[in-house]
C-alpha cells in the first residue's frame, strides 16, 4: 500500500473527468457565482447597512458641540431631551457624553456620534431583547451623523463593544424612547 504522500502511479492527470464529477463541479461553480452575486447585492441594496454622513472634526471641537447641545437640551430626572431633531453622543473613556437621553417614538433623529479619545464601539439594543441590535464604530477625529427612528417605546441600552481600556466594562448608557 502506498503512503499518502507518495505520488500516484501512472499518467493520472490525463485521465478523462468522470461525468458525475463534471456535474458536481458545474453545480458548485454555479452555486458559488449565485452566492457571490447575492452577497454583493445584499450589501449594496439592503437596508441593513448604516447610512449617514461622516465629517472630520477635531475631538475638542466635537466635545464643545456636545456641550452646547447639552446646555440647550431640557433636563429631566431620567435624562436630557434633545432641543430638536439632533442627538449628540460623545464617547470617552468610560462614559457616553450626552446620554441618557429621552426621545420620541416614531420621530427621526440625526444621531451624531464622535469620540474624544480612542476608538469606541456604539452598540444599541432594546432592553428586553438581544436579537434587535445595531453595532457601529466611533472614531476620534470623525463625526458620524446617522438618521435613526425608534418605532417602539422603551429603554434602549448603549454599550461600548470595542475594548477601550481598563474601565471598558463600565461604559453603559441608555436611550429612553417615549410615546409622542
Amino acid at each position: 500500500m502506498p503512503a499518502p504522500m507518495d505520488p500516484p502511479e501512472g499518467n493520472w492527470w490525463d485521465e478523462p473527468v468522470n461525468r458525475r464529477e463534471t456535474i458536481w463541479l458545474g453545480i458548485a461553480g454555479a452555486w458559488s457565482i449565485a452566492i457571490f452575486g447575492w452577497m454583493s447585492g445584499f450589501t449594496r441594496f439592503g437596508d441593513q447597512n448604516p447610512i449617514g454622513e461622516t465629517y472630520e472634526v477635531d475631538p475638542d471641537a466635537y466635545r464643545d458641540r456636545v456641550q452646547e447641545y447639552k446646555e440647550a437640551a431640557e433636563e429631566r430626572e431620567e435624562g436630557i431631551v434633545p432641543p430638536g431633531d439632533s442627538l449628540y453622543v460623545g464617547a470617552m473613556r468610560f462614559n457616553w457624553d450626552g446620554l441618557p437621553a429621552i426621545i420620541e417614538a416614531g420621530r427621526e433623529y440625526d444621531v451624531h456620534l464622535g469620540a474624544y479619545d480612542v476608538q469606541h464601539g456604539f452598540s444599541i439594543r432594546p432592553e428586553d431583547t438581544l436579537s434587535k441590535q445595531i453595532n457601529l464604530q466611533v472614531f476620534p477625529g470623525n463625526e458620524w451623523v446617522i438618521p435613526m427612528t425608534f418605532d417602539e417605546p422603551g429603554t434602549y441600552h448603549v454599550i461600548c463593544n470595542e475594548f477601550c481600556g481598563q474601565g471598558h466594562r463600565t461604559m453603559h448608557g441608555k436611550l429612553i424612547v417615549e410615546e409622542p
